[in-house]
C-alpha cells in the first residue's frame, strides 16, 4: 500500500493543511490601498467644501502633505541609500521656480486667468500637472549634475558638498535676472503672481502617488540594490551591483520628488523668494526623516505631520513654541535614537492577513505557552 504524499503549495505547506496561511493576492492588496486613499481624499474634500475645515486649516493640511513628500523623498537618499545629503531645499527651490515659471508664462500664452485656477478648468488642470512634471524634471537634472560628482564622496564630505551646491542654487536664483537681463525669478524681491493652484485633493493625491512609486521602487530589484549599497557598499560592488548607477538613481529620484513638492509649495504660498530655501529648510526636512526613523516611510509621514502642525498649534505661545519644539526633538533623540518607528513600515494588507489567519499577539502567546508545556511534558 503506497503512502499518499501531501500536495506541496508555493508556500511550502500542504494544500489541505489546517495551518495553511491565507494571503491576499497582490491585485487585491493594491485595490484595498487604492480604496482607502480614495475614501480619505473624498472625505477630506467634502469636509473642506462643507466648512468643517477652515481655509487656514486646509492650508496647514496642504503644507503637511508637501512636507510628507519632502520627507519621503529625502528618505530615499538618507534612509534607503544610507547617504547624508544636506541640499534637499535646493532641489525643492528648483522645482518650485521651474513649475511657477512654466505655469505663469503658459497661462499668459493661453489667456488663462487666476479665476480659472480657482474654478479648476481642464486647461488649468493640464497646466498644473505639466508644471509639476517640469519642476520635477528640472530638480532631477540638478540632482544628476550634483549627484555624479558628489556621490563619489561619503559621510561629512558628501554633506558639505551637497550643502554647498544648495547654496549655489540659492545664489543663482537670487542673481540670475541681472545676469541674463530678463525677469525670470524676481531676484531678492521674489517671484509673484503665482496662481493658487494647490489644493487638498491635488497635494494628497501627489502624496499617495509619491508613496506608491517609492514603495514600488524599493520592492523592485533596483530597490534591493539600493538597500544592499546601504548595508555594505563594498560587498554590493563585489557581487556585481553598479554602485555609482544606483546611488545616482536614488539621488535623482529623490530630487525629482522634491521638485514636485516645491511646485506644490509654490502654488500654496503664492510667492517665492530664495530666502525660503536656505540651509535651515534642508535641516528641517532632515530632522523629519531622522525623527520618524531612517528607512521608514510611515515614520517620515508621521514626523512631517507632527513637526508641521506642532509650531502652528503652539503659535499662541509664540515666546515658548520653539522651546517646546526643541524639547520634543531632544526627548525623542534621547529615549528613541532610532526614530519614532525605526525602520518599521505599516502595511494594511499585512494587518488584514493577520486578522484572516487569527494571528493576534494573545494567540501567539498562548501557542508559545502550549508549546512550552508540551516540551515540559516530553521531558518528564
Amino acid at each position: 500500500m503506497t503512502e499518499k504524499r501531501p500536495i506541496i503549495s508555493a508556500g511550502g505547506r500542504g494544500q489541505g493543511a489546517p495551518d495553511a496561511r491565507r494571503t491576499l493576492p497582490m491585485p487585491v492588496r493594491y485595490a484595498i490601498n487604492a480604496v482607502l486613499v480614495l475614501v480619505i481624499l473624498v472625505v477630506g474634500e467634502l469636509m473642506i467644501d462643507g466648512g468643517a475645515i477652515t481655509r487656514y486649516q486646509s492650508t496647514v493640511l496642504e503644507q503637511v502633505g508637501i512636507y510628507i513628500i519632502l520627507a519621503v523623498s529625502l528618505n530615499i537618499a538618507t534612509g534607503y541609500l544610507g547617504q547624508l545629503p544636506l541640499g534637499h531645499a535646493g532641489f525643492m527651490s528648483v522645482g518650485a521656480y521651474g513649475c511657477s515659471i512654466f505655469v505663469i508664462h503658459m497661462s499668459e500664452a493661453l489667456g488663462v486667468g487666476a479665476r480659472d485656477f480657482v474654478t479648476g478648468t481642464p486647461v488649468t488642470a493640464a497646466l498644473v500637472l505639466g508644471g509639476l512634471i517640469v519642476g520635477g524634471i528640472c530638480a532631477a537634472v540638478a540632482g544628476l549634475i550634483i549627484g555624479i560628482p558628489a556621490l563619489r564622496l561619503k559621510g561629512d564630505y558628501l554633506a558639505i558638498i551637497t550643502l554647498a551646491f544648495a547654496e549655489i542654487i540659492r545664489v543663482v536664483m537670487l542673481n540670475i535676472d541681472g545676469v541674463l537681463g530678463i525677469e525670470l525669478t524676481g531676484g531678492a524681491a521674489g517671484l509673484t503672481g503665482i496662481p493658487s493652484y494647490s489644493s487638498f485633493l491635488l497635494v494628497f493625491g501627489c502624496v499617495a502617488l509619491v508613496c506608491f512609486l517609492t514603495h514600488t521602487m524599493m520592492k523592485s530589484r533596483h530597490g534591493r540594490a539600493i538597500l544592499a549599497i546601504r548595508d555594505n557598499e563594498i560587498a554590493a560592488e563585489a557581487t556585481g551591483v553598479n554602485t555609482t548607477y544606483y546611488k545616482t538613481l536614488a539621488f535623482v529620484v529623490s530630487a525629482f520628488f522634491a521638485g514636485v513638492a516645491g511646485g506644490l509649495y509654490a502654488g500654496c504660498i503664492g510667492v517665492l523668494q530664495p530666502a525660503y530655501f536656505g540651509f535651515m529648510k534642508s535641516i528641517e526636512i532632515l530632522v523629519m526623516v531622522v525623527l520618524g526613523g531612517m528607512g521608514s516611510m510611515l515614520g517620515s509621514a508621521l514626523s512631517a505631520t507632527v513637526l508641521t502642525i506642532l509650531p502652528e498649534a503652539l503659535r499662541a505661545f509664540s515666546e515658548y513654541r520653539m522651546i517646546a519644539y526643541a524639547v520634543v526633538l531632544i526627548l525623542v533623540m534621547i529615549f528613541r535614537p532610532q526614530g519614532l518607528l525605526g525602520s518599521y513600515d505599516f502595511s494594511l494588507s499585512r494587518v488584514i492577513e493577520r486578522v484572516m489567519n487569527r494571528d493576534f499577539p494573545w494567540t501567539r502567546r498562548a501557542a508559545r505557552a502550549d508549546a512550552g508545556k508540551e516540551v515540559g511534558d516530553d521531558g518528564r
